[in-house]
């Protein structure tokens, strides 16, 4: 098999900022044990296996340790090289079957929107040893299937987190969204997310984070349509819309670099 690999920056409109995934294309299932190879490989947050099948893309997501239910990012990047490189025309929308379900993206001029579930959280107790691991006071803790979201003083304590990675792997389901209001009237809220426990200390940009961020601030704000800075080193910038118990993710994303696979996997 020609094996054709990419990386690409996603919730960015310039290189080297965002997100980074790579998107690999196969021409049929392989292995799981190799995929996950290839994920600690590439040593990215997340890297998205696509296979064609009819009509549809069938879309994995791997860090370099685990197989994850849900990415943002890694979709937005396999939507965006399906339509550069001409697997698919820029009209026909980009459909995906996952463990999360089906989901679709849709170009809208340069922007990306992608049709992802919410994933609500309601309130939890503070898991003990929450706040020592992050070294902040939580003002609230919820909890999602995935994830733990916590809710900071302000956008100033949220940027200066030096959480305790170990400690939190240990109280974290997958992983631990911190949102606050934001302190930049460009944006609604801030958040960072970190996920040791899934061999991520800190992802630059999460998708699956703003399927739960949007329905909380929706509650807060009041609106519908809202735009979310992730403050991490790279940074980067997500669209939400909150319609009925889905979220529309809004991006754009960037190609790096595309290459061909030496390392062919075993059948």
């Amino acid at each position: 098999m020609n094996l054709p690999i990419y990386q690409a920056d996603a919730f960015t409109d310039r290189p080297f900022a965002g997100n980074p995934a790579a998107v690999c294309i196969l021409q049929q299932p392989v292995p799981d044990s190799w995929m996950q190879s290839l994920a600690a490989e590439m040593n990215l947050s997340e890297t998205a296996f696509l296979v064609p099948a009819a009509d549809l893309f069938h879309l994995r997501w791997f860090t370099p340790t685990v197989e994850v239910d849900l990415c943002g990012h890694a979709t937005l990047a396999s939507a965006h090289i399906l339509w550069e490189t001409g697997r698919l025309s820029l009209d026909r929308p980009a459909r995906f079957e996952t463990r999360s379900g089906p989901l679709t993206a849709c170009r809208r001029e340069q922007r990306i929107e992608m049709d992802f579930p919410a994933l609500p959280a309601p309130k939890a107790p503070i898991p003990e040893g929450l706040e020592t691991a992050l070294g902040a006071e939580a003002l609230t803790v919820r909890r999602n299937k995935m994830d733990l979201l916590v809710e900071l003083r302000d956008g100033a304590t949220l940027r200066g987190l030096k959480p305790d990675m170990r400690r939190l792997a240990e109280v974290a389901p997958r992983g631990v969204i911190v949102t606050s209001e934001s302190d930049d009237a460009r944006f609604d809220f801030l958040s960072r997310f970190f996920a040791p426990a899934a061999g991520i200390d800190e992802d630059p940009v999460t998708g699956s984070a703003h399927c739960c961020l949007a329905p909380f601030w929706r509650a807060r704000l009041g609106r519908d349509a809202m735009t979310g800075c992730q403050a991490s080193q790279r940074g980067g910038i997500v669209g939400v819309r909150v319609e009925g118990d889905r979220v529309v993710l809004i991006g754009t994303a960037v190609t790096v670099f595309a290459g061909t696979l030496s390392a062919q996997p075993l059948t």
